[in-house]
């Protein structure tokens, strides 16, 4: 095998590596009432949980009243309490 096709192989490969790599990353943005938070997990919240998974580039409107909540761990917040779960 040539130099140049080993280059070729061997960039080819990363770039699959890289690609392949990018599709497990699952960041979100998730809303439960005016709460929202970050997370970089997919779950499957309790139906109880009345949330709402944005992607992670899902921004408010100017005329919506959400604030950012973010705690660390796997849960979600209901009124002024994070329940984990």
């Amino acid at each position: 095998m040539t130099p140049v096709r080993k280059s070729l192989l061997g960039a080819a490969i990363g770039t699959a590596v890289l690609a392949f790599s990018a599709v497990g990353a699952s960041a979100a943005i998730v809303c439960s009432g005016n709460a929202c938070w970050h997370t970089q997990e997919s779950y499957t919240y309790p139906p109880a949980a009345h949330v709402i998974v944005h992607p992670d580039n899902w921004a408010w409107g100017p005329s919506d009243h959400y604030v950012w909540r973010e705690h660390p761990g796997r849960g979600y917040w209901s009124g002024d309490t994070w329940t984990e779960f």
